[in-house]
């Protein structure tokens, strides 16, 4: 539930934006509609037509298909070929590991971050700057600005104007020489930011980088930068649950005209994450519809963990005039996508709903984490999400730096 103060913050917003607002529903599409629905602070969005697995609660109106005889709970939408929920795959305890992977040991060089562009973070990464600054006795040092160690050169490159949005070709093995040419130069520091502790820059986090490097200037992976590692925990568990799926349920044989291939058949051998991206989000936070175009695997499955508070997910088709369906993710759900038609649908998170954290994270880890101060880590995810998704850019065994080379 919303705070009483958090409630009229909203209502005053509310009423300052649409005062002399003229009513516009008629010119956004349907997924826009629904982005709108579940963002709104003011009043609170209705959230009865939302899936929600844990309970079953509508499934008479989006009728999921339960597809395991044995083992975790795995489910299918009939409107969407391809989606495959497994709510609470992971245990509590796996949950907390995670999070203490994402924040200490992933979020760190060399793993690029979004905030790598305009600060010089710690070489330990800035999760651990944060940790040592909470120590007893400490002086947390300032997190130095990158515009302000280059001030002069920065004001000579420095662009101005509104962003620009990219749209860019799906990738496939046809046309990856002709991508892979693309420039893709660094982003450019922010020249407004300014110094600030670790703890001030915690919340404003906001991605890690898995595996094969990905250039959002281009939309587009920029392999000249080497493959990252990918956690052994991490790969296990994304393939475990790939291995959970029988897969000759998942699509008919109309679903599978057009693949190429019948590459779905060796999925629990042949599935090998090589990329993925670690999401933080504060309560506040959204993820705006967009499409997964990058990869020369069209069709392999992403991989996507849910930790923390809970999240309004949006899906819908390959454009926004397809009216999304709403499921709620909550920790340890897992979501995989998966072929043509669901890997390239629209999709995104207007929502993290407040409050929503399981008890279980109240408790620190056991076993080999059992020593670690779950304080802090208790505190970040009371207002916030963690979302790592991960994904098979190439087929197995296929070298993209060999290919440049040819």
């Amino acid at each position: 539930m919303i705070s009483t103060r958090e409630f009229k913050k909203a209502r005053r917003q509310h009423w300052k934006l649409t005062r002399n607002r003229v009513d516009v529903d008629t010119s956004w599409s349907p997924f826009r509609a629904a982005e709108k629905k579940y963002k709104t602070r003011f009043p609170p969005p209705d959230l009865s037509a939302v899936l929600d697995l844990a309970s079953l609660r509508n499934a008479t109106l989006y009728q999921p298909t339960q597809i395991s005889a044995n083992g975790p709970d795995v489910f299918i939408l009939p409107d969407l070929p391809g989606l495959v929920l497994l709510p609470a795959f992971i245990s509590p305890q796996d949950q907390r590991r995670l999070v203490i992977w994402s924040l200490r040991d992933h979020a760190r060089h060399p793993n690029e971050t979004n905030l790598d562009a305009h600060y010089v973070l710690p070489h330990n990464g800035l999760w651990n700057a944060h940790l040592q600054s909470r120590t007893a006795g400490t002086e947390p040092s300032l997190i130095r600005t990158k515009s302000s160690l280059d001030s002069e050169s920065l004001s000579r490159s420095s662009s101005s104007g509104p962003r620009q949005l990219i749209s860019n070709d799906p990738a496939s093995l046809d046309n990856f020489s002709s991508l892979q040419s693309l420039p893709k130069p660094p982003p450019e520091p922010s020249t407004t930011v300014s110094d600030r502790l670790p703890s001030d820059l915690v919340p404003k986090l906001r991605w890690a980088n898995i595996g094969w490097s990905y250039h959002w200037g281009s939309k587009q992976y920029d392999f000249s930068k080497g493959k990252g590692e990918i956690d052994p925990f991490l790969r296990d568990l994304c393939q475990r649950a790939v291995g959970t799926v029988l897969w000759e349920k998942v699509f008919d044989e109309d679903e599978r005209k057009g693949w190429g291939g019948d590459d779905w058949r060796t999925w629990k051998d042949s599935y090998e994450p090589d990329a993925g991206i670690v999401n933080f989000y504060q309560t506040k936070d959204t993820l705006m519809a967009h499409v997964d175009r990058s990869e020369v695997c069209a069709t392999s499955p992403l991989v996507s963990i849910s930790l923390g508070n809970a999240a309004i997910f949006l899906i819908g088709g390959l454009t926004r005039d397809t009216e999304p369906i709403p499921l709620l993710l909550g920790s340890g759900d897992v979501l995989i996508m998966s072929g043509p038609a669901c890997r390239r649908a629209y999709h995104g998170v207007p929502r993290i709903l407040e409050s929503t954290l399981p008890e279980h994270f109240a408790q620190p880890p056991d076993g080999d984490e059992e020593m670690i101060d779950w304080e802090p880590y208790k505190d970040y995810t009371c207002n916030a999400r963690i979302n790592i998704n991960v994904r098979q850019v190439f087929p197995k065994g296929f070298d993209p730096r060999a290919q440049e080379a040819m």
